[in-house]
């Protein structure tokens, strides 16, 4: 019986039902998770756990490797059993295919954060009601953190993608409804005592604040954004499905939705409520971004919700296991909007609001690079570390860091053009020339810890593919309870700047350090590469940098940098200089990274030009 046969494989089914014999099947064709019989013309698919079966093939022949388009195939003969062996070598293309759309969304995400902090710096300047605005979110963010929502890709793809792998589609749903109605019961608890405790709890996270007029409004506001996190953490899940079965598109547009509702709510409310009308706009963008537009993408991928609660389910166990070290830990952006807003309450007025509209402008390339990248090849990653192939693994790790390490340019670019920046976002409405200065005097500190917010979403990435969410948040909690009396020594001498440059060094060091565990622990032997390239990238960046520096000063003194066409124009020119040097650098010196991403801009800039195969 050919079922023997299977049983060497690994492959985890129950075949006592189907009676196949040799003389029945003399062929066998996996590909793609797929197992294709073939007799004559019929064909019988069937999931099978990821590639599990490679390691433990019996082989009685030598192997006969070739390539047939772009896959690497190998032929065995198991007694009289034909096996070929397709492994799909395209996993870097398909990152690329979803880091584009991811990173296209990310991209006009960020542009319309750009465009709602914008309105918002139109509307509120750096004033007390922009500080309350912000202030109001630090409740709710730490709700959604008690509760994962952010996670929920990370901690719920690898549990739904073991049951689509085993072809138990259904009991992945089952698992989706236990988990959606056990956590939103939570959930929904932990708003109601938070809507009525707010007061207090604002007092407790924002405790510099003095002014009763901008507490109560914190307060006010903190109580219209708190529901949200339903939406968020329920679209989380939806969002997670679509990720599992590699559907980017409908996911991709909740931050779109999101932005753009807090853009309306704030132009068509806030001439009657002020500020209040941006919260609202949180509220209406939650739901339909993150909720409504999701149930939708879901139900398309045939999604299902069971009205059951089940507390001693083995995978909620588990999920509970993964997700609690992440409830419990301190990331990064989380700990970096809190750390913010405490200190900011300490200094003068507009200090939280200054900080927040630069910690956005640097969040564009994080979030460009860092965040996009992250959310698309994370899928991937956890299906490499299911296979146990740390070398693949390791292999599109280092790859992507070294792309990640393309924003440290970008970042020097940021920094000689700070003033010009801020000045064509910001500076209209309330926002005034003072405002710009200090705006423009903060970003540079955040700037230079761009490329490290991008690194660590990435290596954290790593280990929660291997389903280790431990380590890093203990690691990383640690990592911002050191931290913390260094940005409380440089907010006492340089203020919101040092602010600013306290998390930028947090980060910095909490990326290489985790790097480095992660290294030891994979034995990634390709890891030299990773930081010969950053310090290449250190280097170019320096030399770019002077140079663009050099020209910046030159043109400030021809044109006035103080009006918005004369910002326009420094920053036309001075980003067609980098654009040419950075290009120039590359063809030189043939950094492929390089190459490569000015071939893919090239590529969706001007789709026409592509050259025929």
């Amino acid at each position: 019986m050919i079922c023997e046969y299977f049983s060497a494989l690994k492959f985890q089914f129950n075949y006592m039902s189907q009676k196949l014999c040799q003389k029945t099947f003399s062929r066998i064709i996996i590909y793609n998770n797929k197992l294709i019989f073939k007799k004559k013309y019929t064909k019988i698919r069937l999931s099978i756990p990821s590639y599990q079966f490679y390691l433990n093939i019996p082989v009685y022949d030598n192997p006969a490797i070739f390539r047939r388009k772009t896959f690497i195939c190998q032929s065995f003969m198991i007694n009289r059993i034909h096996i070929i062996v397709m492994v799909n070598e395209n996993i870097l293309k398909k990152v690329g295919i979803a880091s584009f759309i991811m990173m296209a969304s990310v991209f006009a995400s960020r542009v319309i954060g750009v465009f709602r902090e914008m309105a918002i710096a139109n509307f509120g300047g750096i004033k007390a009601g922009v500080d309350a605005y912000q202030i109001a979110f630090i409740l709710p963010e730490i709700l959604n953190h008690i509760v994962a929502s952010g996670f929920l890709s990370i901690t719920f793809i690898p549990i739904f993608a073991h049951y689509l792998s085993l072809d138990r589609e259904d009991d992945g749903y089952k698992v989706f409804s236990i988990i959606m109605n056990g956590f939103g019961l939570l959930l929904f608890c932990f708003i109601l005592i938070t809507m009525m405790w707010a007061p207090k709890f604002v007092h407790i996270f924002a405790p510099g604040i003095q002014d009763p007029d901008t507490f109560a409004l914190a307060v006010k506001m903190t109580r219209i954004i708190i529901p949200a996190q339903f939406f968020f953490f329920s679209g989380g899940l939806l969002m997670a499905v679509q990720f599992a079965k590699e559907k980017f598109f409908i996911p991709a547009l909740a931050p779109l939705i999101y932005n753009l509702s807090i853009i309306l709510g704030g132009l068509i409310l806030g001439p009657f409520i002020g500020m209040e009308g941006f919260a609202w706009g949180v509220l209406a963008g939650a739901f339909l971004g993150n909720f409504a537009v999701q149930i939708i993408g879901a139900k398309k991928l045939g999604a299902r919700y069971y009205p059951i609660i089940n507390f001693t389910h083995p995978d909620l166990i588990k999920y509970i296991t993964l997700t609690l070290p992440l409830m419990i830990g301190l990331t990064m952006t989380f700990s970096t909007e809190i750390l913010l807003k405490f200190f900011g309450s300490y200094l003068n007025e507009g200090s939280i609001a200054a900080m927040n509209y630069a910690l956005r402008v640097m969040f564009v390339l994080v979030g460009l690079f860092g965040q996009a990248i992250g959310v698309a090849s994370y899928p991937f990653m956890a299906k490499l570390a299911q296979k146990g192939d740390f070398f693949e693994l390791n292999r599109l790790l280092n790859k992507t860091m070294k792309f990640i390490f393309l924003v440290i340019p970008f970042s020097v670019l940021f920094i000689v053009l700070s003033h010009e920046i801020v000045t064509i976002l910001f500076q209209r409405g309330q926002f005034d020339a003072r405002a710009t200065l200090v705006t423009a005097g903060i970003l540079p500190f955040f700037m230079v810890g761009a490329f490290a917010f991008s690194a660590q979403n990435i290596v954290s990435r790593g280990y929660y593919a291997i389903q280790n969410t431990l380590f890093p948040a203990i690691f990383t909690s640690l990592c911002v309870a050191v931290t913390l009396p260094l940005i409380f020594l440089f907010m006492k001498t340089m203020g919101a700047k040092g602010v600013a440059l306290g998390l930028s060094l947090s980060v910095i060091i909490q990326a290489f350090v985790l790097f480095e565990c992660w290294n030891k622990k994979s034995l990634n032997t390709e890891k030299k590469e990773v930081y010969l390239f950053f310090l290449k990238m250190i280097l170019i960046s320096f030399t770019i940098g002077s140079v663009l520096f050099i020209s910046a000063v030159g043109l400030r003194n021809l044109i006035d940098h103080s009006t918005l066409l004369g910002s326009f124009t420094i920053a036309a020119l001075i980003g067609i200089e980098f654009s040419s040097l950075f290009f120039v650098t590359g063809f030189m010196f043939k950094i492929q990274e390089i190459l490569i991403l000015y071939e893919n801009i090239n590529k969706r800039l001007f789709p026409w030009m592509k050259k025929p195969h």
